[in-house]
């Protein structure tokens, strides 16, 4: 291994200890321009210390303090799982810290973990909801009590400590003695139970990689297998809510609480893949395979009801209420990466990809001080500005909001964006494998130990053409990957200045590189219409558009130049016009139904309306209206609601 290049399975969220692919982490892959790096930079200089703030503002981070004088719970502010969102941040700063070091940042993150270890009982428990005189006993409320839940992203913050070089943290100590409390209290002869929110598997299975402590991995492995088995007390929702009424070897799809699935399959896959398990593996392929088929929109999000957060039955998957938590979008990435990861499948590059455009990108405002939590495909009345000075309820806010009563979708965000370099690239014995395309500089070793350096270059999502350097390469033969997504219908393939070749969908595997050799590939982003399955009952007879891996939307704001009220509910699109390119805007022909005075105020009319009258239609309810053709640009969904207020949608009707 050449020095100065990082060693395999430091900085990254997930470090398998066996898997099809490596992981290359945030020193090995730096994103240095475009859309990504956009979004890194605002992260870091704006939505960090935002989220502090506001930790702090709402008490948050003080109960931890209440806990420390003595004067909880009277003093205690939030919800149950309030802890986590100070786990998120710290997980999120750690991963900047890595990616970037800032003093002034270190410090911030420094004094957090004081305040956090303070709090930590003697036995290794640590929260703030229970426990303590006046408050509920120890786990007396695993449905809902959510204390291993947030032990689990204490756990996180500490791996992403100890893969950027620190494992001698004060964090890092906090979260072993935690999860030696966790085994201890639930190991076996311990209480056999779960957490009603799945987290605390994917969390101990990755301390437990990341300090070489295979009791954690075995403990998460027992949290895997006693879901589904009744442990949890029934609730209003079924206990499908949290994933306890099928065994997930048993399970044939994604069901219950959209966040809470995600992370218990993604924590299922690290105890399949660490114990060589491929049935446990195998079960949750099915279930990802029916989820992505039949209960996922064409954002990439998840969740069709708001009453309980959760997927609905088969092709259930209304626009205009549409919850599609961010966070579960989230854990939609965390899942589709480790799937990558375990077999080598493109197919869950494309999903990563498209959930981090459509859905966790679209969370966020320009600015990264506001968010939405829930992404609606549809917005039907123009949104009310949330107010900056309260906390917004969670799924009220038409537009984004400073912070929310149940808070988890910024800090997931933070988490996410900090750490999304790990998401860039992998290696294997044979070579290195590019899945998600940003300007960015890799310096990497493959498994053999063997350096190689590349230079990515690209205008990605707003051009499809991506350049690839070879700064340095093995001496011996070796292949570069390139995924060509399922969006692009055409690619070429060019290799220095040579003739340009087509390359299919999928895996593209490129040989005989040398230092020096330029790999171009083009991908074809051209705009084009996405019809759903005719059994999406809410969308039936609706268009989407999609550019590359952006799914695009309209909004009134854009409809000045259309008489009336410009609502984008008004708008019937014509399919025999292919939507196109106009400078940096996609535009699509679509009519404009005006109701004509007199219009029927009865919504619904026969098939085939009865004879007319007279022959100008005046008498036939469909004629009621007069068509105009207009030319209707769309945007990038991710960017909706930036300008103000204003109604949305992603379907489109065709008639």
């Amino acid at each position: 291994m050449r020095p100065g290049y990082p060693v395999p399975g430091t900085g990254v969220p997930v470090a398998p200890g066996r898997s099809r692919l490596q992981p290359l982490g945030i020193d090995q892959v730096r994103i240095t321009g475009g859309f990504w790096a956009e979004r890194q930079e605002v992260n870091r200089a704006a939505t960090l210390g935002h989220i502090e703030h506001w930790l702090e503002r709402e008490g948050w981070l003080g109960n931890f303090d209440a806990a420390v004088r003595g004067t909880l719970p009277g003093a205690r502010r939030g919800r149950e799982f309030a802890d986590s969102e100070v786990y998120k941040l710290l997980e999120a700063m750690a991963w900047e810290l890595g990616r970037r070091p800032d003093d002034v940042l270190e410090r911030r993150r420094d004094a957090i973990v004081a305040r956090v270890a303070a709090a930590q009982e003697p036995d290794g428990y640590i929260g703030t909801m229970f426990g303590r005189p006046g408050q509920g006993a120890r786990y007396s409320d695993l449905e809902w009590g959510h204390e291993l839940y947030c032990q689990g992203h204490l756990l996180q913050a500490a791996v992403a400590r100890i893969r950027t070089g620190h494992p001698d943290d004060l964090l890092v100590e906090v979260a072993r003695r935690s999860a030696e409390h966790v085994c201890a209290t639930f190991g076996p002869g311990g209480i056999e139970g779960i957490c009603g929110h799945a987290e605390i598997e994917v969390a101990l299975v990755e301390l437990g990689r990341a300090l070489d402590e295979p009791r954690y991995v075995e403990q998460a492995a027992l949290f895997v297998e006693r879901h589904g088995h009744g442990t949890l007390r029934d609730i209003e929702f079924g206990r499908s809510y949290y994933q306890d009424d099928v065994p997930v070897r048993d399970a044939e799809v994604f069901r219950g609480h959209a966040v809470r699935a995600n992370y218990l399959a993604a924590g299922a896959l690290d105890v399949g893949v660490e114990r060589a398990d491929g049935a446990l593996v195998d079960a949750v392929v099915r279930q990802w395979e029916r989820t992505s088929a039949r209960r996922t929109y064409v954002t990439g999000g998840q969740g069709s009801h708001h009453q309980d957060e959760a997927f609905g039955d088969d092709f259930v998957l209304p626009p205009d209420r549409a919850y599609s938590e961010t966070c579960a979008g989230v854990g939609s990435v965390m899942v589709g990466w480790r799937l990558l990861l375990a077999e080598g499948d493109p197919r869950y590059a494309d999903a990563v990809e498209r959930a981090l455009f459509n859905v966790v990108a679209t969370s966020p405002a320009h600015d990264g001080r506001a968010f939405y939590y829930a992404n609606t495909l549809h917005q039907r009345v123009p949104g009310e500005p949330a107010s900056q000075d309260e906390p917004s309820k969670r799924a009220e806010s038409s537009l984004r909001a400073p912070w929310f009563e149940v808070s988890c979708c910024p800090p997931n965000v933070a988490r996410t964006f900090a750490s999304l370099a790990a998401y860039v690239a992998t290696v294997d014995a044979d070579g290195l494998q590019l899945h998600q395309y940003a300007t960015s500089e890799i310096r990497a070793t493959l498994t053999t130990g063997e350096p190689v350096a590349l230079d990515v270059e690209t205008r990605f999502p707003a051009d499809g053409r991506v350049t690839v350097r070879v700064v340095e390469a093995p001496d011996r033969p070796w292949s570069l990957t390139l995924r060509v997504p399922g969006w692009s219908r055409r690619a070429t393939l060019s290799i220095d200045g040579g003739a340009a070749r087509t390359a299919g969908q999928g895996r593209v595997l490129v040989g005989d590189l040398r230092a020096g050799s330029v790999v171009v590939l083009e991908l074809d982003v051209a705009p084009y219409f996405v019809q759903p399955d005719d059994r999406v009952d809410a969308v039936r007879g609706c268009v989407a558009v999609q550019r590359g891996p952006e799914v695009l939307c309209v909004e009134s704001v854009d409809l000045g130049h259309v008489p009336g009220s410009g609502d984008v509910g008004d708008l019937r699109v014509d399919t025999s016009v292919a939507p196109w390119l106009a400078g940096d805007r996609v535009l699509v022909r679509a009519m404009v139904r005006t109701p004509r005075e007199g219009a029927p105020s009865w919504p619904y009319r026969p098939l085939v309306p009865p004879p007319s009258p007279s022959d100008d239609g005046a008498g036939d309810p469909a004629r009621a209206v007069d068509d105009q053709a207009y030319d209707v640009p769309l945007v990038p969904y991710h960017d909706w609601a930036n300008r103000g207020p204003a109604t949305m949608r992603i379907w489109l009707p065709t008639h």
